[in-house]
């Protein structure tokens, strides 16, 4: 099996639940530190980074507003002074 060398060789990332995106991620994150590839292969890395990157964004503003809805208030930040 070939590696991907353009965003649509990955499959859509409406088919992965967060875990498995974060978890892409994360190996996408480690192989554009460590390996060496060519210009397209690492473009393609970098894309995909950034579409895994939004979607997992995008489904913990989802989760933070459902708490904020289940919970009637606004979620406030606890920060140590």
């Amino acid at each position: 099996m070939s590696e991907p060398e353009t965003t649509q060789d990955f499959p859509s990332v409406a088919d992965l639940s967060y875990e498995q995106a974060l978890t892409e991620l994360e190996s996408i994150v480690a192989a554009l530190e460590m390996d060496d590839h060519s210009l397209d292969r690492t473009l393609a890395l970098f894309e995909r980074g950034q579409e895994l990157a939004r979607f997992c964004a995008g489904l913990l503003d989802q989760a933070e507003l459902k708490v904020k809805q289940i919970s009637g208030t606004e979620l406030v930040d606890f920060e140590a002074e």
